[in-house]
């Protein structure tokens, strides 16, 4: 129940973040710039959540100090590698930038074999399949590659995976919406703060905002279902299962902005298919609490009191 809970969770984090690169892109064809476009999504989505879970929810704003810690450390480092994200798609067709973007479990797999996790074969063997299916959705644009923005892009990729591990931790013990916020809130005292010193610029006026506002909402929904299904399944089953937003990233970069593929990006998009198809049958499980090794062992509370308002097993 709860495996099936968490898959759930990581698909729909997956197809929303697919139309991410999208609308990001969109917004930036309207003349947003990368620094405003990553402020104003991250910043509303924060603003956002906090202001319902004040409203609403208010036990959700509790947690120990190490989690925090871990929440802000988490943010700041996908922070980073938001801006990373979308200073590449300035220079990047959506689609592409989301293919190099999608090696993410490729770093995830290094990082958490640097916390002492152990792998299945089988999640290995999808990672093979995975990375080869991105590489052949690279190799067959048929175009001249912006460099620049392939490293821009591979640098957000592997801080995005940096930062699963890291909140993969916390949620041993934190309820996903109270790491959301806390991640959401570390990333936005990031990237506003890059916005406002770099390039506090806006469009001109008359300038459609609805690409910001939709990548808003996405941001939001997608964050909570991010953390939901690292809980549930861990964060490398979530990584893999979230390989799916890229082919919602290719599907709409084709309706929305005119992008097409050639046959051989469409079949890395099979081997992609493939990879996701086989988690059904990866029975991997989410490292345990009682996981005391690694370089990420500090990030766990001395003690978890009964009385705590959203309980000790939420």
């Amino acid at each position: 129940m709860e495996r099936s809970k968490g898959i759930q969770a990581a698909l729909i984090s997956a197809f929303l973040l697919g139309l991410a690169p999208v609308l990001g892109r969109q917004a930036i064809l309207f003349g947003f710039t990368p620094l405003a476009v990553v402020a104003l999504r991250t910043g509303f989505a924060a603003g956002l959540l906090f202001l319902i879970v004040a409203l609403f929810n208010r036990p959700f704003l509790f947690i120990y100090p190490v989690g925090i810690a871990g929440c802000f450390l988490a943010g700041a480092i996908n922070g980073f590698g938001s801006i990373f994200y979308y200073m590449a798609l300035e220079r990047l067709p959506a689609s592409i930038g989301q293919m190099l973007y999608s090696l993410y479990p490729f770093f995830l797999a290094l990082w958490m074999l640097l916390d002492r996790v152990p792998i299945s074969r089988l999640t290995i063997f999808r990672i093979l399949i995975a990375t080869l299916a991105v590489v052949l959705l690279t190799i067959g644009t048929g175009t001249e590659i912006d460099w620049v923005g392939v490293l821009l892009m591979l640098a957000g990729s592997i801080l995005y995976a940096l930062h699963l591990p890291i909140n993969q931790r916390v949620l041993f013990d934190v309820p996903a919406p109270t790491v959301t916020l806390y991640t959401l809130l570390a990333m936005s005292l990031v990237v506003v703060p890059a916005y406002l010193l770099f390039d506090p610029s806006l469009p001109s006026q008359g300038t459609s905002w609805l690409p910001v506002i939709g990548l808003t909402l996405v941001t939001f929904i997608a964050r909570l279902a991010l953390f939901l299904g690292v809980k549930h399944i861990g964060g490398m089953q979530t990584a893999l299962l979230g390989l799916s937003e890229l082919l919602i990233a290719i599907i709409f970069s084709h309706l929305w902005l005119g992008e097409t593929l050639t046959w051989i990006q469409w079949l890395g998009a099979a081997g992609l298919a493939v990879s996701l198809f086989m988690a059904r049958n990866d029975t991997s499980t989410p490292i345990q609490k009682s996981h005391s090794a690694g370089w990420l062992k500090w990030i766990r509370p001395p003690g978890i009191p009964p009385d705590i308002p959203w309980g000790p097993h939420d």
